[in-house]
């Protein structure tokens, strides 16, 4: 493990918008982060990613996030956070976090793709999505701890719940990185692949997944999220209510029947 370096000094302002959004072919969309020079999660940053998962159209199959140039994300803007009494703290903090649960709860699967330094907030945003793709020279943690704060993202609930206790527990206390290896190791990423290459990596995730029945997938997103806060018995009747609801019925079912007889790539249509 190492420890978090400094991070680049300067004041850089990022021309234009802080969250720009691509639309791609089979209903893949694509956020980035651009806010330089680490693309800190400033008030202005947040507030732009909130209004694009916001307005993302009803076609979206699958969304990624990244992060333009060598950073995913340096987490919070420290700068701009001791600007703030503690008056104001707790309801900027509870902003966030209201946004990180609207990107948890898009109704499609979402992957960070992280190509570079993701910490603090950068981690617990990267959280927040379904799936991770880093690059090797990738350092993921969550250093809240050495600047006298801690996770308040989300980031111990959602850090514990995908990597165990005790292993969350090291990485908040400790403040050490991981390297992209040990991160995919632990199951803290999905996939790791040579950098520079992440960004296509993901795509051609994002594109598979789009390739499939909508309903399906969105229904077996929940099962799984929402099933993981209940007991087994609970989940399995989730898993039965997402399937006799979402699934039967579908256009797409009948689709992938047809598809399957005639020995052909099915085309559904998320009906």
């Amino acid at each position: 493990m190492a420890r978090l370096r400094s991070l680049p000094r300067g004041a850089d302002v990022a021309a234009g918008p802080l969250v720009v959004r691509k639309s791609e072919a089979d209903g893949v969309e694509l956020l980035l982060l651009r806010n330089p020079p680490v693309n800190a999660l400033s008030s202005a940053l947040l507030g732009e990613l909130e209004r694009a998962l916001s307005g993302l159209p009803s076609t979206t199959r699958c969304l990624l996030l990244t992060g333009d140039g060598s950073y995913f994300s340096a987490g919070a803007d420290l700068k701009e956070m001791g600007r703030i009494d503690l008056v104001k703290a707790p309801r900027l903090v509870r902003q966030v976090r209201a946004t990180l649960r609207r990107l948890a709860e898009v109704p499609y699967p979402s992957i960070a793709v992280l190509n570079g330094l993701t910490v603090g907030g950068g981690l617990e945003l990267a959280l927040a999505c379904d799936l991770r793709v880093a690059g090797e020279s990738a350092k993921l943690g969550a250093p809240e701890t050495s600047f006298g704060l801690m996770p308040a993202y989300g980031g111990t609930q959602r850090l514990a719940r995908l990597v165990g206790q005790s292993k969350a527990m090291e990485l908040v206390f400790t403040a050490n990185l991981l390297t992209a290896a040990e991160a995919l190791r632990i199951g803290l990423v999905n996939r790791v692949v040579p950098s520079g290459q992440e960004l296509r990596a993901g795509r051609d995730l994002a594109h598979g997944i789009a390739q499939h029945a909508p309903r399906a997938v969105a229904a077996a997103k929940r099962a799984i999220r929402l099933g993981l806060e209940r007991t087994l018995e609970a989940g399995l009747a989730l898993e039965t209510e997402e399937f006799e609801r979402e699934v039967l019925p579908s256009d797409d079912l009948l689709e992938g029947i047809a598809a399957f007889a005639e020995r052909r790539p099915p085309r559904f249509q998320g009906r």
